[in-house]
């Protein structure tokens, strides 16, 4: 058994230390609000935070997390950052299939609680590890900008 503080409860995992993050969290306790996307940490589908930091929670094990805070997207509407960019994202109409949109969340709401006023460039590198297959990068950027004012 491992403990893993959760969005903010200690939770008991049955799992091996090794195992990553992604599937403790949707084996183990159900929450299946991150996504598997490919496995190498190169989509951002997975994405969570660990300490306030996005990570890629398909390559980093349970281990790792011990003693730490994770926050998932489960989490983001009860976070002013994150709630800022769940309206963003509805308002700029961003997700066509949906399936990146929790890693894509995580990312900016990352992204904004350390920098309040991103230049596209500051975007562009806090995202490029998001891999977003119906290609709304602009809306992205977009929503990303109004959260930003909207938590100014």
């Amino acid at each position: 058994m491992v403990t893993l503080n959760i969005n903010g409860r200690d939770v008991q995992v049955d799992a091996d230390p090794s195992t990553p993050i992604l599937w403790a969290l949707r084996d183990n306790l159900n929450m299946t609000g991150t996504k598997f996307g490919c496995g190498m940490a190169m989509c951002g589908a997975c994405t969570v935070h660990l300490e306030g930091q996005a990570i890629r929670s398909c390559v980093t094990p349970i281990s790792a997390a011990v003693g730490q805070k994770i926050s998932t997207i489960e989490a983001m509407s009860a976070d002013k950052v994150g709630k800022a960019v769940q309206d963003a994202w509805v308002k700029h109409d961003v997700p066509q299939c949906g399936y990146c949109q929790s890693g894509q969340v995580m990312s900016a709401t990352a992204l904004l609680r350390m920098n309040k006023a991103p230049t596209d460039s500051d975007i562009d590198n806090a995202m490029s590890g998001n891999i977003c297959r119906c290609g709304t990068y602009q809306r992205i950027r977009a929503a990303i900008k109004d959260a930003a004012k909207s938590i100014a």
